[in-house]
């Protein structure tokens, strides 16, 4: 066999063998998970302290009543709710304006006008949330989330207390309606999981830190210490960088899934969730380098075992060489170990386990995404988020204040 070919075969055997190791790590890892649920124990009411609640909604009539009519109804029995109107140029300022006639002594509506100096928007409206705000902790979320227990801010407060964490965020189960989600979005949630592993964000021993802006439960204390939305002003992926300035301070930090308890719908449409995707990947993985990591382990591991394979059915039938039956069975051994770990992945997320067989196809357009990512990192191309502009780490264009 030329060189060439046994460096492929070699390839193979590592990408199977990698698969492997994957396959007989997941086990272990599943188990260690924390899972909240709607049967969890519940603590008693007088014992839990004040939660401020502060969500910030930019052009979201069709996510906003939903989500703050979940959030209003939680039987948690000391919140407030701060909703920030974030230059919305939609429906969301008058459905914020009904929510607050119905529930006047529990929601509180802010408008931010303009995009202050050197702030990114979610930021910025979060910041102008927390200036009223009079909690003992914290809760931030997205609009486009949905609160599908009444007990879910209860059952996570009670989780933070027994863990005594200063900082635990709640991972939303995705809600994927639509045939692209389900192909993709796994995908993406593996690649980010891979990185920021919940076990490994739950020991305080390690340096790995990770959270998700749709649910973050913050003590107010720590909040303050590690400076706020101030200190991750400028950032994409705000909700990561408050995770990681708490886990530097030597603060508590905390993961923890559920079943039934939250859900999201992040993107409506491909394009939204090219788009939003390519901004998680630049923000969370943060540096050019990891980002260029990140794509070549995806391209190795994840796009390379189904595409040598395809490769070497094509060829067979001008190269019948002992070389190409020895490559054909070991990346034909890399796509039977992949899909045997992916079976048993996809059982612990939502879509279900027959959408594991659309892994390669997912991967594909993540490692687009991933390579999109990377030209953001460079600055060598613009982010549009929630209409406003950004390269790197400053605001490029905002829209005009609404009238």
């Amino acid at each position: 066999m030329s060189i060439a070919l046994w460096c492929w075969v070699g390839l193979g055997v590592a990408v199977t063998l990698v698969w492997l190791t994957r396959f007989l790590a997941i086990g272990p890892v599943l188990a260690r998970r924390c899972v909240l649920r709607e049967n969890t124990t519940k603590g008693k009411g007088p014992s839990l302290p004040s939660v401020s609640v502060v969500l910030a909604a930019k052009d979201e009539e069709a996510n906003v009543e939903a989500c703050l009519t979940s959030l209003l109804t939680q039987d948690y029995p000391n919140f407030q709710v701060i909703a920030v109107d974030d230059r919305s140029t939609d429906r969301t300022p008058s459905i914020l304006a009904d929510l607050q006639a119905r529930f006047p002594d529990r929601l509180r509506v802010l408008t931010v006008h303009h995009l202050a100096e050197g702030w990114f928007g979610k930021c910025n409206a979060m910041r102008t949330g927390v200036e009223v705000a009079a909690g003992e902790w914290l809760l931030f979320s997205d609009a486009d989330c949905e609160f599908r227990s009444r007990h879910t801010i209860r059952l996570a407060m009670d989780e933070a207390l027994a863990q005594r964490a200063d900082f635990l965020t709640l991972v939303p189960q995705l809600d994927s309606p639509a045939v692209w989600e389900r192909i993709v979005q796994p995908v993406c949630v593996i690649i980010l999981m891979s990185w920021f592993r919940p076990d490994r964000v739950n020991d305080p021993g390690k340096r790995t830190a990770y959270a998700n802006g749709a649910f973050m439960l913050m003590r107010r204390e720590c909040y303050d210490a590690v400076g706020g939305h101030a200190a991750v002003r400028s950032r994409l992926n705000e909700d990561i960088d408050l995770a990681r300035l708490t886990k530097a301070s030597g603060r508590r930090l905390r993961v923890v899934g559920n079943e039934g308890l939250l859900s999201s719908r992040m993107y409506p449409s491909f394009a939204a969730g090219f788009r939003g995707w390519s901004r998680i990947f630049c923000g969370s993985l943060s540096a050019p380098s990891r980002v260029t990591i990140a794509l070549l382990l995806v391209f190795t591991f994840s796009v390379a075992p189904w595409a040598s394979l395809i490769a070497l059915l094509l060829m067979a039938p001008s190269v019948a060489t002992p070389g190409w039956t020895y490559a054909l069975w070991t990346w034909a051994a890399a796509v039977v170990m992949q899909q045997i770990c992916l079976w048993r992945l996809y059982a612990a997320l939502t879509v279900g386990r027959p959408w594991s067989f659309t892994y390669f196809g997912g991967a594909v357009v993540a490692a687009i995404m991933l390579l999109n990512a990377l030209l953001k990192a460079l600055g060598a191309t613009k982010t549009t988020w929630r209409s406003t502009t950004y390269r790197r780490d400053r605001t490029v264009a905002e829209p005009a204040a609404p009238a």
